[in-house]
């Protein structure tokens, strides 16, 4: 098989995994779980292969595929991996199967119907990543809702239906702008370029005028904006995190939330380059609010979900942050941080699925001393809160480091020249990192030492199952944080054509 059969495989296997639960009997669980880990196992090898394969010298698509869908409209199926989206096609496959063997416990009915949600999500997820053409990408997009609404409406707890009709209601009136604003983009390119063309490529090239760049930034920026969520489109996101079972938490919290920054990196800041440029100090601003008011409130959380979820607000602020700054090391700590973000966040949440299924609470009232009662499970919580606050030698070290470095480059040239705004802002985004501190290691303190608040029947430790998933974990945690110069040589020229397409005019020239 070649590399861009390959690619395709990774992209279809969750459907064809999802034909093959068909004839299984409903109440197989073990048959059911069984499959579903080996397609999501296969899809992970075969990702592995081309991230290997994967060429950093070579700038854009790589084994890629692109065959006419709709000829007369322009619509291709087109994808490709690139230093755009290959990170984060390694990591959704890398979580795949984790989220299947985290699983095994925390679903007891439609085990059947939940698995082939599982299949379907992962297949909207890489589509959105993989695709390389706009009407292809809106529809893997649109098609993510699906199976989260129905992951969080069936196997979530008691509030599930308030929490599933505002984030469907808040992602689909996003949705429903960028569509309007594909259309007219689309049409622009068709009537100036005689081109009629969904192609990203082509897209770039289009001609605006920076009024119109301004109104069509809006849409695409608000569903973006939504996804990730930035500060104050972020209400949506704690209810779905609390009332989520522990897979739809870790593919939420590790994967889903990457679509918005994707978006903005991929899409709306390109697109759009003047009106982006006009509006990238107050895209770095939210980016800053976003950190410091996601740390605030994850202090004062009482279930531990929610502290978990608003530290996501928090760690992605900086993402946004490093997007904004227009700085090459700025940019790439933003795609990092994207990566470490899924994975440590994706453990945090796996965790809380573990004791939860012990003690069946969230309240971090509830709990304390679980370092003496559950010593394995401390071990590596501990770990994973550290490499949230950004430990050297992590990958949440590496990815906020690179942020923080590339938004004071950005920021000290203009601050010479008598502009302190963006300067002000790299100084308060290190604010964040004190906040991390002490937001997470007050939860570990309360969760994990003191007096001992946890029910008073034994508690048992960790398993082989579980133990496993988290060193795996672990294991890439730490191989990015001690050789991040590894995924940061996939993502340079990606970076590199990022900035090149935010700074050019509407002509196409350097500004």
């Amino acid at each position: 098989m070649d590399e861009s059969g390959a690619l395709n495989l990774v992209l279809w296997l969750p459907v064809i995994g999802t034909l093959l639960l068909l004839p299984i009997h409903a109440q197989n669980k073990r048959a059911i779980q069984g499959l579903t880990f080996a397609v999501m196992a296969v899809q992970f090898v075969l990702t592995a292969w081309l991230y290997a394969a994967f060429d950093p010298s070579v700038g854009g698509l790589q084994f890629s595929t692109r065959l006419p869908w709709i000829g007369d409209w322009g619509v291709y199926y087109s994808i490709g991996l690139d230093g755009y989206n290959v990170l984060l096609v390694m990591l959704t496959s890398f979580l795949g199967p984790l989220v299947v063997a985290g699983a095994v416990n925390a679903v007891h009915k439609d085990v059947k119907l939940f698995h082939a949600m599982l299949f379907l999500i992962q297949f909207a997820m890489q589509g959105t990543f993989l695709a390389q053409d706009l009407f292809l990408f809106y529809v893997f997009w649109e098609a993510m809702l699906i199976p989260m609404f129905l992951i969080i409406g069936i196997w979530g707890g008691e509030r599930r239906v308030y929490a599933t009709l505002k984030f469907v209601l808040y992602t689909a009136f996003g949705s429903i702008l960028m569509l309007a604003a594909i259309i007219y983009l689309v049409h622009s390119l068709n009537l100036t370029g005689g081109l009629r063309s969904f192609a990203f490529e082509d897209l770039y090239q289009a001609r605006l005028p920076v009024d119109t760049q301004i109104v069509l930034l809006g849409a695409f920026a608000l569903s973006f904006a939504i996804k990730v969520p930035v500060v104050p489109l972020h209400t949506w996101l704690p209810d779905a995190h609390v009332e989520a079972p522990t897979p739809g938490s870790v593919i939420l919290a590790g994967v889903l939330l990457k679509m918005g920054t994707y978006g903005f990196m991929k899409l709306g800041f390109p697109l759009f380059p003047e009106a982006s440029r006009l509006f990238m100090p107050w895209i770095a601003l939210l980016g800053v609010i976003s950190i410091v008011y996601g740390a605030c409130l994850a202090l004062v959380q009482t279930d531990i979900k929610k502290i978990i979820a608003y530290s996501s607000i928090s760690h992605l602020g900086y993402v946004m942050l490093g997007l904004a700054s227009l700085d090459l090391i700025g940019v790439q700590g933003a795609i990092l941080q994207m990566v470490s973000h899924g994975l440590v966040a994706g453990g945090l949440f796996l965790m809380v699925g573990m004791i939860y299924e012990r003690c069946h609470t969230r309240e971090l009232a509830a709990y304390g001393g679980l370092a003496r009662a559950l010593p394995v499970f401390s071990v590596f919580f501990l770990v994973l809160t550290l490499a949230s606050i950004g430990l050297p030698t992590t990958s949440g070290f590496a990815g906020e480091f690179l942020v923080l470095l590339g938004a004071f480059n950005a920021a000290w040239p203009l601050h010479l020249a008598g502009d302190s705004f963006t300067l002000w802002l790299a100084v308060i985004a290190v604010s964040g990192v004190v906040l991390g501190a002490l937001y997470m290691l007050w939860f570990a303190q309360r969760f994990l030492f003191g007096a001992v608040r946890a029910p008073h029947q034994p508690l048992m430790d960790l398993d082989l199952r579980e133990r496993s998933i988290l060193a795996v974990l672990l294991v890439a945690i730490f191989a990015i944080g001690l050789y991040p110069a590894e995924p940061l040589s996939k993502t340079e020229l990606a970076a590199k054509h990022y900035i090149e397409l935010v700074q050019r005019t509407s002509t196409g020239a350097a500004p």
